[in-house]
């Protein structure tokens, strides 16, 4: 998506779209199969329905758990998924019917919603600040119940089907009791989960719809563009870490994440994957949700090569990985985009040209019609894709490798970041596989 002048059909929009609404949320469960359904309005002029389903597991036991705490947990869910209806008119008020959210709460989400939509705001040229993005009002007095249930000695581990998920679910599922997750199963998440040994009925899944509604205003010219998926990936596992009774959450979110994607500025393409976050999120779900669920980002001390090195050991999964949005319905490398150039480039140092090659179906260091998008991946060009894809620096330093020289690849590899959340027990395990 090229960058856009809409920031007077932002203000249009607006003036013309005064609220949007949280009516409801749904939640039935039938024959073990979670079932959540949420209501929204733009101006009571477009309904938007989408919904939520979990298939049955052994592992669930939705039926021990307190109404009301699903009811939160899928509140929750709702405020993320509001996200991507709120977006098309950016309406000043949003209402909020099925809980009430005190001051600081509401400050939070206003904050995610500003963050969340850093690269929809950017690439829509829209100017405004975060307190006058949107105010959020409740409508209603009712309190939400904070979780109870006890946790046991398990992690959570969601798949994308990229080299990430893959290194965690990896170095993980043999020191603990793991459930892989996958939301919207395809091709790549469906292999890798087979390739670690697990049937898809030991995995748990979540099913997505989005409601047509909104895809038809796209097409009809309102607002569109990147939303928070990761922060919506976040309140979801939370409820299956719930319903499976998991104390640890182990996303695969690596140091890298935290760059801004326009240099000198907020704007991050990965904000819901960034540390920043992370931060917040287990500062909300420790005041508000539970005291007991444990989320963090498995991969946050290590950056894109540690991952790549490591990656390169996990020889089951090559063939069936894949990091590749646009050919995600094809369960293929497209070969042309900015995902595409950049995971054969961070693993050029691991792994021949003649296997990339072979893995991803051309050799893309020899095609020039990459140049543009390598621009930008390598600091040349004013902006980095709007892709998730590692540093300029991690960039160079594997250009340099492909060259003969080693030196600034080696450096990076020696690294560890300790910003991070992980339990001890997670970091001495990350230390022991690098040898730090």
């Amino acid at each position: 998506m090229k960058r856009v002048d809409n920031q007077e059909r932002f203000e249009a929009l607006r003036r013309d779209y005064e609220t949007f609404t949280f009516y409801a949320q749904e939640v039935t469960l039938d024959k073990g199969v979670l079932s959540m359904t949420f209501h929204f309005s733009l101006d009571d002029r477009y309904y938007f329905h989408p919904t939520l389903t979990l298939p049955s597991r052994t592992f669930y036991s939705w039926e021990t758990v307190p109404r009301e705490e699903l009811e939160t947990l899928a509140f929750h869910i709702g405020m993320v998924e509001m996200v991507s209806y709120w977006k098309l008119a950016c309406p000043k008020t949003v209402v909020v019917k099925p809980f009430d959210l005190k001051l600081c709460q509401k400050k939070w989400w206003r904050h995610l919603f500003y963050n969340g939509l850093g690269e929809f705001r950017y690439l829509n040229g829209i100017q405004c600040s975060e307190k006058d993005f949107l105010h959020i009002e409740s409508g209603t007095d009712r309190d939400f119940k904070s979780i109870t249930r006890p946790v046991v000695e398990k992690t959570l581990i969601p798949v994308g089907g990229g080299k990430d998920s893959v290194v965690t679910l990896e170095l993980l599922r043999k020191e603990i009791p793991a459930i892989p997750l996958i939301l919207n199963p395809r091709g790549a998440t469906v292999n890798c989960v087979e390739a670690a040994g697990y049937s898809l009925d030991e995995v748990a899944v979540i099913n997505r719809t989005l409601d047509p509604t909104m895809l038809q205003l796209n097409n009809e010219g309102f607002l569109n563009g990147h939303t928070p998926f990761s922060a919506l990936l976040a309140f979801l596992t939370l409820l299956v870490s719930v319903g499976t009774g998991a104390h640890y959450i182990a996303l695969s979110n690596e140091s890298s994440a935290n760059e801004s994607t326009v240099p000198g500025t907020d704007i991050n393409h990965q904000y819901s994957k960034s540390i920043a976050f992370e931060r917040d999120f287990r500062d909300y779900v420790r005041q508000f949700l539970s005291e007991e669920i444990q989320y963090f980002s498995f991969l946050r001390p290590l950056n894109e090569m540690q991952i790549a090195s490591l990656f390169s050991q996990c020889e089951a999964y090559h063939k069936v990985f894949r990091s590749c949005n646009a050919g995600s319905k094809t369960d293929s490398w497209c070969g042309k985009c900015p995902k595409c150039l950049f995971t054969w480039i961070i693993l050029s140092p691991f792994i021949s040209r003649k296997r990339l090659t072979e893995l991803f179906g051309k050799d893309l260091w020899a095609d020039p019609e990459l140049k543009p998008i390598f621009e930008e991946l390598n600091g040349t060009a004013e902006v980095k894709p709007f892709e998730c894809v590692g540093t300029v620096e991690e960039v160079r330093a594997c250009v340099e490798a492909m060259e003969g020289n080693r030196a600034n690849v080696e450096a990076i590899l020696r690294r560890f970041n300790d910003e991070h959340f992980l339990p001890q027990r997670f970091e001495q395990l990350l230390k022991h596989r690098l040898h730090v």
